[in-house]
């Protein structure tokens, strides 16, 4: 990674003065000046020479001046090569912990799903997030045309589960009563027991069984249906605490921004882009600022990890919260809650 390229090149000295900056900032949400750092960091250094580091600092774009100070905040990339190399991990309190187990016990997979998302929240005053499972993909037991007008037909898809879908189509001509029923039990006939994408790549090779001006209806049937079973198919999420990050005053000051970020969360896609990513991490992963690559979360950091049913990786979980936040805190709880969750949804057999 980039960050531990520069870390190479910072001697000792330097990533030290680093890591107090880092850490001054994240408690205190002022810019730290050379005074404080030469008081918090242990090191016989005079203000000249620590100005010198900060100015070093400054050049490898780990740290910034704002305007109004004469001390210095670290920038994305500084937070990044913090995390990668100079954060110590503080272990989880023994009171979170136990709140955290007694919380994530075998139930419902949904309820034990709420609450990872609720626990997240509330132990680091963030945003707790988990995606749930992905489901798997829908089998079709029936699909059923009515004509509705005149150019006007209902599809009714029927899964293998019993889910129902409709959609209407609008089409280029009229379809008599008995058109829609050959085609409905052409569908039924040919296409049960499969889904989709697997109907798509058949039917090409079965219209010839039909008129030829039946396979705009055909068509359209298809793209329809598919849209709305991947609806079915898709992961979500269950986000909680999203009004803590109200609280947040690096978050707060820019309301314009906060507007933003909780469209992200109305709009669920690009969050959920973003999460899915993390699935196929080992262990925790961390987006900072512009990592993410969703403008609205330019200011925020992602800490996510993947959680398991039975061995196998099914969703992940994370916080979200601001740049500046005590990530040798939030890490852990991350960690644990996925550990734990795992365990929740995949209780021993027998």
């Amino acid at each position: 990674m980039e960050s531990r390229n520069v870390n190479q090149t910072l001697d000792q000295r330097a990533q030290i003065l680093l890591k107090t900056l880092v850490e001054r900032y994240i408690a205190d949400g002022q810019p730290v000046g050379s005074r404080a750092l030469s008081k918090s960091s242990g090191l016989e250094l005079s203000p000249a020479t620590i100005r010198n580091v900060m100015a070093d600092l400054e050049e490898f774009g780990l740290v910034a001046s704002p305007h109004t100070s004469a001390g210095r905040i670290p920038t994305a990339r500084g937070y990044r090569l913090f995390v990668d190399s100079l954060l110590t991990v503080q272990p989880l309190q023994q009171a979170q912990l136990l709140e955290l187990e007694s919380q994530l016990q075998p139930d419902q997979p949904q309820r034990v799903i709420n609450a990872a998302s609720h626990l997240l929240s509330e132990l680091t005053r963030f945003a707790g997030v988990v995606v749930t499972a992905r489901k798997e993909t829908a089998r079709i037991r029936q699909i059923e045309f009515v004509g509705l007008s005149e150019r006007r037909v209902l599809l009714i898809i029927v899964t293998q589960k019993g889910d129902v879908q409709n959609r209407i189509l609008l089409t280029q001509r009229a379809y008599t009563n008995d058109e829609l029923t050959r085609a409905t039990n052409f569908l039924n006939h040919n296409f049960a027991g499969l889904d989709f994408d697997e109907i798509r790549e058949r039917i090409r090779e079965e219209l010839v069984q039909l008129r030829e001006d039946m396979s705009d209806l055909m068509a359209q049937a298809i793209t329809a249906g598919k849209e709305a079973i991947s609806e079915t198919e898709q992961s979500s999420y269950v986000l909680s605490g999203e009004r803590n990050l109200l609280e947040v005053e690096d978050l707060s000051s820019n309301m314009g921004r906060l507007r933003e970020l909780f469209r992200l969360f109305e709009h669920k896609s690009g969050l959920l882009q973003l999460l899915e990513v993390s699935r196929d991490a080992q262990g925790v992963q961390i987006f900072i600022g512009g990592e993410s690559g969703i403008a609205s979360l330019d200011d925020c950091a992602v800490v996510t990890a993947p959680y398991k049913v039975d061995g196998q990786v099914v969703g992940s979980l994370g916080v979200i919260g601001p740049t500046r936040m005590a990530y040798e805190r939030v890490i852990p709880i991350v960690d644990i809650t996925a550990r734990l969750l795992s365990s929740a949804l995949s209780p021993p057999q027998g």
